[in-house]
């Protein structure tokens, strides 16, 4: 009889739930939009009655199986010890809560955490664009920029637990003021919440920009993205300057890691070849040794939509794979 885990993605926006076996064989999955009740036990019973659901309909259908493990991938801060969210930005109300142990006695089984921007370079190290290599970094690129760092197969974490803040590496010094309050860390150049203030101080009201945004007041670097791909000269010289400021942060990031891949979700993938990755991989040549230029492949993250069922079903299977060599 073979084992069974479950995996969560649990976010300010949704909850996704995934059912696989031990193996990484998905057999079910959901998606519930993150309705938070004002009683953080409340609400994680029912993010257990969700996967517990799930359990059910898939036996209902022919799957058999002991639940080993599950994992969940959750938005910082949270204390990786004992298993605590402490004041996610995007969930209001949940402050100390204890997320392991509640599920953990919910469910019946094991309950491990990871940080979310760990979680998702698992899963593409695992399963996505990372695959087959070593030593992965992942860069989250969306509202704010993150990392996890994925080396021999492993999450590194270093000594604070805080390793793979790629994000506050500095690429201009003092620089712009970042959200951590810091000035000039990569964050502040290409996290999409910083460009987004940027691209409402700065675009031209005659641009294509902020005619496809539908005025200056409401333009989000996806309308850049989309300009600069219809040609428009303000959102071309904009995707240069992001592309400069992250090829910046990605220096320091292989002199210090030497990866054999950096893979870069969201902004990046969205802009595609021609606007992000070519110009990007030539700036990032240009100030690298020549052995580290052959050897780093920078791609585009490769899970799309299934990632946040991969994320939390790496943490499950990742802790299921450690309690078996014990």
């Amino acid at each position: 009889m073979s084992g069974l885990l479950l995996g969560f993605d649990i976010g300010g926006t949704k909850i996704a739930c995934v059912l696989a076996d031990t193996g990484g064989r998905i057999l079910g999955r959901s998606r519930v939009p993150t309705k938070l009740s004002g009683d953080p036990r409340e609400d994680v019973r029912q993010i257990a009655e969700e996967a517990l659901a799930l359990l059910d309909r898939s036996r209902a259908e022919g799957v058999t199986g002991e639940l080993c493990a599950a994992g969940a991938s959750v938005p910082g801060p949270f204390d990786a010890a004992r298993g605590l969210l402490l004041q996610p930005p995007n969930m209001p109300g949940w402050d100390q809560v204890p997320v392991r142990d509640w599920l953990s006695e919910s469910l019946g089984c094991p309950v491990s955490l990871e940080n979310d921007a760990n979680a998702a370079g698992l899963a593409e190290a695992r399963f996505g664009a990372g695959r087959d290599r070593g030593h992965v970094v992942y860069m989250t690129m969306s509202t704010g920029v993150g990392g996890g760092l994925i080396l021999e197969g492993r999450i590194e974490r270093g000594a604070n637990g805080a390793a793979g803040e790629v994000g506050h590496v500095p690429v201009e010094w003092p620089g712009e003021l970042c959200g951590c309050g810091m000035p000039g860390c990569l964050e502040a150049y290409v996290g999409g919440a910083n460009w987004t203030k940027r691209l409402r101080t700065v675009t031209p009201s005659d641009s294509e920009l902020a005619r496809i945004a539908g005025g200056v007041e409401k333009a989000l670097p996806e309308h850049a993205v989309a300009a600069a791909k219809n040609g428009c000269p303000f959102a071309l010289t904009e995707l240069e300057r992001f592309n400069e400021y992250l090829a910046r942060g990605i220096v320091q990031i292989t002199f210090t890691l030497d990866p054999d891949i950096i893979v870069l979700g969201t902004i990046c993938v969205a802009a595609g070849e021609e606007l992000c990755f070519e110009p990007l991989r030539a700036k990032v040549r240009e100030r690298l040794w020549p052995n580290y230029a052959r050897s780093l492949d920078i791609v585009p993250a490769a899970l799309g939509e299934d990632l946040p069922y991969r994320a939390g079903l790496c943490v499950a299977m990742q802790a299921n794979e450690s309690a078996a060599r014990r």
